[in-house]
């Protein structure tokens, strides 16, 4: 997983796409939701902005993982939810405006607290000896214009071409997740020998971190008397991540191949705890 064609075109390539395919889905009035359920908004913003970096950091130190493997983790922890969240909270009758307007929220949050977050992980697990660093500014600079200008882009063209974004945006919305699961499989086949290791060295760490957001962000919710679907909606924002995002930031901004086994294994394990805690919540709206 050196750099290469896949971390340096690839990647930001289909982050550019995913991120313009979310525009396509949002209006003004998202944001303007956010005003309309503060209580379920911030439940969702807390969980995402401290209780996900904090878990992250609670299972390395517990686990005791690798420097950069601990700090890939913390990475999968502060990128925001994603196409993929968005589709399990449809699929299992969440309120997908919530889901929507966290995940563009969070979206234009995490260009900044990315870099100042990975920066600080990298110092305290790997130390200043660190042929690896991550320059902040232009770290966040670069965030911009791979997540917020196609965003932008996406939502100017849903406000001149309403009919034309809703043809495109469906099959964006499936086109990126084949585009994640296409990287991820490139991956793969590309460290096929190694992916025993990869998950020796992870995935414990990221299947914690998945399970763990995915049912305490949901049982936040509820203890908080939020409604099912939002409850469903903030389970999902939590504990789905965009893999795509964290693999740019791993692979291409630092451009360390071990800070990109944790965003792999997750990835790939998403897609199969998404699915079981879809079940479960459906199982507990049945009287």
């Amino acid at each position: 997983m050196s750099p290469d064609l896949l971390t340096k075109v690839i990647l930001p390539a289909a982050l550019f796409l995913i991120m313009f395919g979310m525009g396509l889905s949002l209006r003004l009035a998202n944001f303007k939701d956010v005003l309309q359920a503060p209580k379920a908004v911030t439940i969702g913003l807390a969980g995402q902005m401290l209780l996900l970096p904090l878990l992250a950091f609670i299972i390395a130190i517990v686990l005791e993982l690798p420097a950069e493997i601990a700090v890939g983790l913390m990475i999968i922890a502060l990128a925001p939810g994603g196409a993929t969240s968005n589709m399990f909270t449809y699929l299992s009758k969440g309120d997908v405006s919530l889901s929507i307007s966290l995940t563009a929220l969070v979206s234009l949050i995490t260009p900044f607290t990315i870099p100042l977050i990975a920066a600080f992980s990298m110092s305290y697990f790997m130390g200043s000896s660190s042929e690896f660093s991550l320059p902040i500014v232009q770290t966040i600079m670069q965030l911009l214009i791979i997540t917020l200008i196609p965003v932008a882009l996406g939502m100017y063209i849903l406000s001149r071409w309403p009919a034309f974004a809703k043809k495109i945006e469906d099959k964006l919305k499936w086109l990126s997740l084949i585009f994640l699961l296409l990287i991820i499989i490139l991956i793969v086949v590309k460290n096929l020998d190694q992916m025993g290791t990869f998950f020796v060295q992870a995935g414990l760490a990221t299947f914690l971190l998945n399970t763990l957001a995915l049912i305490l962000g949901y049982k936040i919710a509820t203890y908080a008397q939020l409604k099912s679907p939002q409850a469903i909606s903030i389970g999902f924002e939590i504990g789905i991540q965009n893999g795509t995002l964290a693999l740019v930031v791993a692979g291409t901004l630092i451009g360390n191949e071990a800070m990109m086994i944790p965003a792999v294994t997750y990835s790939l394990m998403m897609f199969f705890t998404g699915t079981a805690f879809a079940l479960w919540v459906k199982r507990k709206a049945k009287p």
